[in-house]
C-alpha cells in the first residue's frame, strides 16, 4: 500500500511503484506480468522482488481486456445439486483442482448444471468468454454439454472417458475396468461364488467400465453372468441400499457384492444389516473409490483405490496445456485394490 498526499488512507500500488521500485520501465513491468517475453532475466528478478516489497496484485479484469482471456478456470457438475454435497468424491476432486489451479495463480469457478435449463445457463455463460476452459465432472451419455462446448472450440477435460466423446474431448480417468477386474477377482479368490453387483449408471463411463470388468472376471472363472445378479444404482447410499434388496429377493444365495462406489456401499451394508447378514461372514463387499465413505462405513470397506490427486492434478495439466494451443490428450491412471474388513 502506499500513501496518498494527504496521508490518509493507503492506496493499492499500482504498476507505475512497481517499476519506481524496480527501477525499470512500466513496459518492462507489463511484460514480466504477461509472461516474461523479451525481458532480461536480470530485470525479471528485480520485477518480481519489487512486486514482492509493494505488494503489488495483477488486476485480473484490465489484463483481461487486453489478452482476452478471464484467468479462470470452471469446474463444471451436470448432477443435481444434492449429489454435491452428497457424494464425497466430488469435494475431494475439486479440493485437487483448486489447489492445482492456484499453483498457477487461477481461481476455478463452480457450476452446478442438473437440469436442461441449467446446463442451457452455464453453457452460455461459458462460450461468453468467461472462464478459460472447463473442466467437466459426472458427463453422462446423451448430455450436450460437452458435444456444445466443443463445437464452441471452449477447451474441455473430462473427468473419465466421455461415452461418444472419447476420441474428440481430452479426458483423465482412472482405469476402472481394471480396478472392477481386481475387485471381483479378490472376492472370487475368498471362496465365494454367487458374486452380485450393483452398478453405476449405465449413461456413465465409470458404470459401463465397472460392469464390464465384473462380467470378464466371471467369465475368465467359468462363471455364468447371471442376470439376477446385476442391479444398477445411480451412486447414491439409496440406491445402493434399495439396490442390495434387489439382490436379496432375486438371488437370496448371494455370497459376495461388487458395489461400484463406495457411498452406495454404504447403503447395500444398511440393507444386509436390517436382512440379518453378517459382512463379511455371510456377503462380503466391495466398494470403488477409495472415498471417505469407506473408511466411515462399519466394517471398513475393501475398495478399489481411484488416484484422486493425480486425476485432478491430471486434468489441470492437460486443460492448461490445450489452453496453450495443444492438441485434446487422454490419460488413464492406475487404481488400487486396499483390502480392510468388508472381505
Amino acid at each position: 500500500m502506499t500513501m496518498n498526499a494527504a496521508g490518509g488512507r493507503r492506496r493499492p500500488p499500482t504498476i507505475h511503484d512497481v517499476a519506481r521500485e524496480a527501477g525499470v520501465s512500466r513496459g518492462t513491468v507489463s511484460r514480466v506480468l504477461n509472461g516474461g517475453h523479451y525481458v532480461s532475466p536480470a530485470a525479471q528478478e528485480a520485477v518480481n522482488a519489487a512486486i514482492r516489497r509493494t505488494g503489488y496484485v495483477v488486476n485480473r479484469h484490465a489484463r483481461s481486456l487486453i489478452t482476452g482471456r478471464s484467468d479462470s478456470i470452471g469446474f463444471l457438475l451436470t448432477e443435481p445439486q444434492e449429489r454435491f454435497f452428497e457424494d464425497p468424491n466430488f469435494n475431494v476432486l475439486l479440493r485437487g483442482c483448486t489447489q492445482a489451479l492456484a499453483a498457477h495463480d487461477i481461481p476455478l469457478l463452480l457450476m452446478l448444471a442438473g437440469t436442461e435449463d441449467e446446463r442451457r445457463r452455464i453453457t452460455r455463460y461459458i462460450t461468453a468468454g468467461h472462464v478459460d476452459g472447463v473442466l467437466l465432472v459426472s458427463s453422462h451419455s446423451g448430455d450436450p454439454v460437452a458435444e456444445r462446448l466443443r463445437e464452441a472450440g471452449v477447451p474441455l477435460v473430462a473427468c473419465g472417458k466421455p461415452i461418444g466423446l472419447a476420441s474428440k474431448v481430452s479426458y483423465v480417468a482412472a482405469d476402472d475396468r481394471d480396478g472392477a477386474r481386481d475387485m471381483v477377482r479378490h472376492l472370487l479368490s475368498l471362496g465365494r461364488r454367487r458374486v452380485g453387483t450393483v452398478t453405476g449408471p449405465l449413461d456413465t463411463p465409470g458404470g459401463v467400465e465397472r460392469l464390464a470388468g465384473y462380467g470378464e472376471v466371471l467369465a475368465e472363472a467359468g462363471l455364468e453372468f447371471d442376470e439376477r445378479l446385476v442391479v444398477s444404482g445411480d451412486y447414491s447410499r439409496a440406491s445402493g441400499e434399495a439396490g442390495a434388496e434387489h439382490l436379496l429377493a432375486r438371488a437370496p444365495d448371494v455370497d459376495a457384492v461388487f458395489v461400484a462406489s463406495d457411498l452406495m456401499a454404504q447403503g447395500v451394508l444398511t440393507a444386509l444389516h436390517r436382512a440379518g447378514r453378517r459382512v463379511p461372514e455371510d456377503v462380503a463387499v466391495g466398494g470403488f473409490d477409495d472415498s471417505p465413505a469407506a473408511v466411515a462405513a462399519r466394517p471398513e470397506l475393501t475398495t478399489i483405490r481411484q488416484p484422486w490427486d493425480r486425476i485432478s492434478s491430471e486434468m489441470v495439466r492437460v486443460l492448461l496445456a490445450q489452453i496453450g494451443g495443444e492438441d485434446p490428450a487422454a490419460v488413464i491412471l492406475p487404481t488400487e485394490l486396499v483390502k480392510r474388513e468388508s472381505t
